[in-house]
């Protein structure tokens, strides 16, 4: 009786071709491993679109958007792109050609403060948050565009003089909104750049969530006397103004929500930078850092996966990190 050609040889072939794949699997890892502490689910995901706006600020704004776009790069979640307004020497011509192109995007981080926007781009600027489309306004954004009534509603609370608007402030005991009425008391301002606890006050909030109730901030800017309509608004987190720093003795607002339509614009002051200064303590907090990540990917998508990364700062140290040695590990 005539046997298959090679039936014999069968047997041993699949014994070498399980050798050979279980071989090849710890290559096939190596390959696919991500960096900087990514996991591959996170590269695997679609990236978040971010917009981030610059060309005009009383603050080194290339820098910002450079350390900006680091960090959030560095996360893994993020594709950035970049609008540069026309300076304040800008043509007409430059001015009427400047579109950014929001719709194409999920986050427009604001770094920009300047003149104001031709019409049309805040036209298309509100349509995008009414959209369903997410902001996050950094630092001296919120210092912007004092007559643009909408605007001021998204921001809730900017750098304006203490007839401009309420105030508001936090009490500290009960985390309660505490509303000083339009006239009295301060205006914007700040003292002494220095660092300060945070408090954070929404902790079920995911972009606050897992973060310490307290953490030390490296040092900044921080913000007092902020006035507007400071309504809708949910104040994520918030930090005793020191009256020794130059403060108001009070626990001021550092970031907070507000939506808009089907879109929410998230505000924080932290991310002091001045043109040609040479560190960068503040942009480089681990803690601005954790807090700037989750809120564009919380504004873009209305979840965070990005976890609080290890490195955070405890509420006796800061911790300053520059973007790419963050290390990220998302859920």
């Amino acid at each position: 009786m005539m046997t298959a050609p090679h039936s014999s040889w069968r047997p041993l072939m699949l014994r070498t071709a399980s050798i050979l794949l279980l071989a090849l699997l710890p290559l096939a890892a190596q390959v696919v491993k991500p960096s900087f502490g990514v996991t591959l689910q996170s590269e695997l995901r679609e990236s978040i679109r971010v917009l981030i706006i610059d060309g005009q600020n009383n603050h080194g704004w290339a820098a910002t958007t450079k350390a900006l776009k680091a960090t959030l790069e560095a996360t893994g979640r993020f594709t950035v792109t970049v609008s540069t307004s026309p300076g304040k020497k800008g043509t007409k011509e430059a001015w009427a050609a400047w579109r950014p192109t929001f719709t194409d995007h999920q986050v427009v981080v604001g770094n920009y403060n300047g003149q104001p926007w031709p019409e049309p781009v805040n036209k298309a600027y509100l349509a995008f948050i009414e959209g369903g489309g997410g902001a996050v306004n950094v630092h001296a954004a919120n210092n912007s565009f004092a007559d643009w009534k909408e605007w001021n509603r998204l921001i809730a609370l900017g750098w304006r003089g203490p007839k401009f608007g309420d105030r508001v402030t936090v009490n500290d005991k009960t985390g309660a909104q505490l509303r000083t009425a339009k006239g009295k008391g301060p205006g914007a301002g700040h003292g002494r750049q220095h660092s300060f606890l945070v408090t954070v006050r929404a902790k079920a909030h995911p972009i606050m969530k897992g973060l310490p109730t307290w953490w030390k901030h490296a040092k900044d800017e921080l913000y007092h006397g902020q006035r507007g309509p400071g309504e809708n608004m949910q104040i994520l987190s918030s930090a005793w103004s020191d009256p020794k720093s130059g403060g108001t003795g009070e626990h001021e607002p550092i970031t907070w929500v507000v939506p808009h339509g089907k879109g929410n614009v998230v505000t924080t002051v932290l991310g002091h930078h001045w043109g040609g200064q040479k560190d960068f303590e503040a942009l480089h907090c681990v803690g601005f850092q954790t807090v700037l990540a989750r809120a564009c990917e919380w504004a873009g998508t209305g979840t965070v996966t990005i976890p609080v990364p290890k490195g955070f700062p405890t509420d006796k140290a800061t911790s300053i990190t520059t973007p790419s040695e963050i290390r990220w590990r998302a859920r």
